[in-house]
């Protein structure tokens, strides 16, 4: 068994495929094996990339399995040490990998992400524009007690104001690398035969940093690795000035699609009612506000309320099920 599963689940991203897999397999660490999972393949990705590397091991549920379900298959499956995420408009530099596996070398870190960049996905391709100031998309992950989680550095010209290795709250994981044993340590049983690591309720968006966060509260740590370098063509982030921009964070939401625009205020409530050691005031206060913006600029959002009423006790379930978990299995 190779020492790291890259990994990545595919929904609909044919003309990414080229460059990033070529990444892949430009990487200096040779010990890997590569698992694509195929969540969407209206454009006849899959085929594609089964013609130009076959070396990928093709996985397909024949269905949409979403990010949590398709990574989740992937861990139960392998058993390499260490699992390295490649989202589908991710390009990783030659020695991404080799950088990544370095910090690993403290038993204590559980995840890690490097230094990715924003790259133009306008026209159809990864534009990574190296010879111009480079644009930050993520130096990992800061939580605050209203829950908001937000990436370090996001929309910041590099100025090399995130070049210490730090442990940060979590990692994105659009190129984060996991340890084998951490996740075994955290998953929680959710039938007589199934696991979950990434939570599948989620389906996609927000399970990245409830992973994170599930880590650190059993004690790992999450880790920002400043040279390992990758390009990423994100399609749902924040607005550039967050809440001190009202036009420009409501022009940046009506940019999303519907269905993100609700997974992502479902997911982010989720998150924190699994994970907060305290529901401090400022998640209500946030939440409060939230809300008016919703009645008032994205009332399509709403329709997302009767599923996640009918998840949320099940939320609390987990939450109590995650706490018994920690308290015998900490490390």
């Amino acid at each position: 068994m190779s020492q790291v599963t890259i990994v990545q689940v595919i929904y609909n991203s044919k003309r990414f495929i080229e460059p990033v897999f070529s990444g892949i397999f430009r990487q200096t660490f040779k010990d890997f094996n590569v698992v694509a999972v195929i969540s969407g393949n209206d454009d006849g990705g899959k085929e594609l990339l089964m013609g130009k590397f076959p070396q990928v091991e093709v996985i397909d549920p024949g269905y949409n399995i979403g990010f949590a379900g398709g990574h989740n298959l992937v861990f139960s499956k392998y058993n390499s040490e260490f699992f390295q995420l490649v989202n589908p408009d991710l390009i990783m530099e030659p020695n991404y990998i080799e950088e990544m596996l370095k910090v690993f070398n403290d038993e204590k870190v559980a995840g890690a992400t490097g230094k990715l960049y924003q790259a133009d996905i306008t026209r159809g391709i990864l534009a990574l524009h190296k010879d111009s100031p480079c644009t930050l998309d993520t130096t990992g992950v800061n939580i605050s007690k209203s829950g908001r989680a937000r990436d370090r550095g996001q929309h910041e010209e590099d100025k090399h104001q995130y070049d210490a290795l730090v442990v940060v709250d979590g990692v994105s994981g659009a190129g984060a690398m996991y340890r084998r044993a951490a996740l075994e340590n955290i998953k929680y049983q959710v039938s007589n035969i199934k696991n979950e690591y990434f939570d599948e309720d989620f389906h996609s968006y927000w399970e990245d940093v409830d992973l994170s966060w599930r880590m650190a509260n059993a004690g790992w740590k999450n880790v920002f690795v400043p040279s390992a370098i990758a390009y990423h063509g994100r399609t749902a982030g924040s607005s550039k000035s967050g809440y001190g921009d009202v036009s420009g964070f409501i022009a940046h939401h009506r940019k999303l699609s519907p269905r993100i625009r609700q997974l992502n205020y479902q997911n982010h409530i989720f998150m924190y009612v699994k994970n907060s050691p305290w529901f401090y005031p400022q998640f209500f206060v946030r939440e409060f506000f939230m809300f008016i913006y919703i009645l008032i600029f994205e009332t399509a959002t709403l329709k997302v309320l009767p599923e996640m009423f009918k998840l949320l006790s099940k939320m609390f379930k987990k939450r109590r099920l995650i706490n018994t978990t920690i308290t015998h299995g900490r490390v």
